[in-house]
């Protein structure tokens, strides 16, 4: 069964969690950048509820990316992905530029993804 949208939405907020927890910590640049680019869109309750309480749970990066990605997997293709990896790369920028671990953490992402979608479809 395909999770809802607003599930998507939370997957979101994990990963966005995982990529700015990536180099060991998140900082109050990133915070501040999520902030601005969520404030843009109607649904950003959800991904922001969601990234945030995966910070205060001090939930692993890998759990929150594999949930994450296992979430993206049961919704099937999505624009909102386009959306998703443009807010990751602006996240990771946001402190200093982004760092090896978080790019391969996005690369990850883009690539377990698409390879999934291209087995199964």
């Amino acid at each position: 069964m395909q999770p809802s949208k607003e599930r998507l939405y939370d997957a979101m907020g994990e990963l966005i969690y995982a990529v700015a927890m990536a180099d060991g910590t998140i900082n109050k640049q990133e915070q501040d950048r999520l902030d601005r680019i969520l404030r843009m869109h109607s649904w950003s309750a959800s991904i922001q509820w969601s990234f945030n309480y995966e910070n205060k749970k001090s939930n692993t990066l890998e759990d929150a990316y594999q949930r994450a990605l296992d979430t993206c997997k049961d919704y099937g293709p999505s624009e909102e992905y386009i959306f998703l990896l443009e807010v990751l790369r602006q996240v990771a920028e946001a402190s200093g530029g982004v760092q090896k671990s978080e790019s391969n953490l996005i690369q990850r992402f883009q690539e377990e993804l698409t390879n999934y979608f291209k087995d199964t479809l």
